[in-house]
């Protein structure tokens, strides 16, 4: 397919299919909230309206309707470049439902409508709407991935130039055939100026910076990433210019600013702008006391109804090893670097802590495993006394898992930027769990799932996070 019909799928068709999808699915969810309130004895539960009429709650539907889909698409939820950010997509509609869920409520009380707005009603829509957008956001996902449309919608790049940045750049975007970008080559700057790569056919030299322009006609370019700086003020302003009249998005990567760039902020000094790093998200106080008091509900309700689990496994642990203890104790790193004693139920034989100083993660046929223990691991359950670390402040509902001190010493030396994610508390879930790095997962990967958290934190990243760990919780290797 040419270049002008791919950029009309990708522009126009698609984001519109979705438009139309979403709409009958925020439709048929508040329907459903409809029936769940006036048919069924859910909705007996509060007497607000008795025998609200279907015909007489339509014009509610199609405006509750119309304000959702709006607000999704104020949120950019039909940009062409979310089309295969899944994640992305849904973290947008669940803030552009819960801003939905909060207004509507909110109107119900200050306006008079006939009928009377049921506010057990938007609950139940609210509900219905994330299911089935859930279910035919993954759906048409899935048929997008795996059909010959996906090479269609990928943004075509070409690296402008090669570092160690631009090497796990390329190893990011070719272990996953999903991703928004497909590497087309890289374009070589003048001799001396780089480092040179090692060239496979996945990775060709499509040729140097004098035919820029050519280069990106001929490859049909999207996305130009330009990962060294370091070049002539007259070249960087052309290079600038050739982008703007090619129609070519151009990305830097900000080898300065190696981590937390989406902390980065412009100022002005006096006449002067300058690019620094400020706070993040997680450290002002509102967002602080929002997640600290997500983590006392959280942790409440988690140790009343794990408590009966805990009890039964205790009584298991008991009688397969009666020697040791029930709960296993260990030191981790918390935030701000300090120590605090982790619990869990404990899974292994009471000699086992003095025999694993020299392993980061427990492997699953490791022998001092007791049987019990081998099951509990295997579905999360020896975790769940970590409800009381949360209660104590020590640990957070999500956010890094905490390693132990003489790990972190190890890893600091050998991982760069390791040491910024004690900046936060260490979660019982996190980002990187649902995506599936964890155990003998690669440490590399782990951390800049952890220092994508702290970077991009948000209320609606928590409760993604939270979903997914519900979704995923029987998978081995979330």
């Amino acid at each position: 397919m040419n270049a002008p019909a791919s950029q009309d799928l990708r522009h126009r068709t698609l984001p519109l299919l979705l438009l139309a999808g979403d709409t009958l699915c925020v439709f048929a969810g508040l329907l459903i909230g409809y029936g769940l309130r006036y048919h069924t004895a859910l909705g007996s539960v509060f007497i607000e309206v008795a025998g609200a009429r279907l015909r007489d709650y339509l014009p509610l539907l199609f405006l509750g309707t119309a304000f959702l889909v709006g607000a999704f698409a104020h949120l950019n939820l039909y940009d062409e470049r979310l089309l295969l950010r899944r994640y992305q997509a849904l973290n947008i509609i669940l803030k552009g439902t819960a801003f939905w869920l909060f207004a509507y409520l909110g109107v119900s009380l200050v306006l008079k409508f006939s009928p009377p707005i049921s506010r057990l009603f938007v609950v139940f829509a609210c509900a219905g709407v994330l299911v089935l957008l859930y279910a035919w956001r993954n759906l048409f996902y899935a048929l997008l991935v795996s059909s010959r449309l996906r090479n269609r919608i990928q943004q075509r790049v070409a690296l402008l130039g090669w570092t160690t940045e631009a090497q796990a750049l390329v190893a990011d975007i070719q272990q996953t055939a999903a991703h928004p970008f497909r590497l087309v080559g890289m374009i070589e700057l003048p001799a001396g100026e780089q480092s040179r790569p090692p060239f496979s056919s996945a990775l060709p030299r499509l040729g140097g910076l004098a035919e820029l322009p050519a280069l990106l006609e001929r490859h049909e370019i999207d996305v130009l990433i330009a990962v060294r700086l370091d070049l002539p003020r007259a070249d960087l302003a052309r290079l600038v210019e050739l982008c703007e009249r090619s129609y070519v998005e151009l990305k830097i990567i900000p080898s300065v600013f190696q981590i937390f760039v989406s902390g980065l902020r412009l100022q002005t000094f006096g006449r002067v702008p300058v690019l620094g790093v400020e706070d993040l998200a997680l450290n002002k106080l509102f967002n602080r006391a929002l997640k600290r008091g997500t983590d006392l509900i959280g942790s409440v309700i988690g140790l009343a109804l794990s408590a009966p689990v805990v009890a039964l496994f205790a009584v298991l642990i008991k009688r397969e090893s009666p020697g040791g203890p029930i709960f296993f104790r260990q030191s981790r790193v918390g935030a701000g670097h300090r120590a605090f004693t982790l619990y869990k139920l404990r899974s292994m034989t009471p000699d086992a802590a003095g025999r694993d100083d020299e392993q980061v993660s427990t492997q699953a046929d490791d022998p001092r495993l007791l049987r019990i223990g081998g099951f509990m691991r295997r579905w999360n359950l020896d975790e769940l006394p970590q409800f009381w670390n949360v209660l104590r402040g020590e640990m957070s509902l999500i956010g890094p898992r905490p390693e132990r001190p003489h790990h972190v010493d190890q890893l600091a030396g050998a991982i760069p930027h390791y040491l910024p994610r004690h900046l936060v508390k260490p979660g019982m879930t996190g980002w990187a769990q649902v995506n599936g790095l964890r155990g003998g997962s690669s440490l590399e990967r782990r951390i800049q799932h952890d220092i994508y958290y702290i970077e991009n934190w948000s209320p609606w990243l928590d409760l993604q996070i939270l979903l997914l760990t519900l979704v995923r919780w029987r998978d081995p290797g979330a």
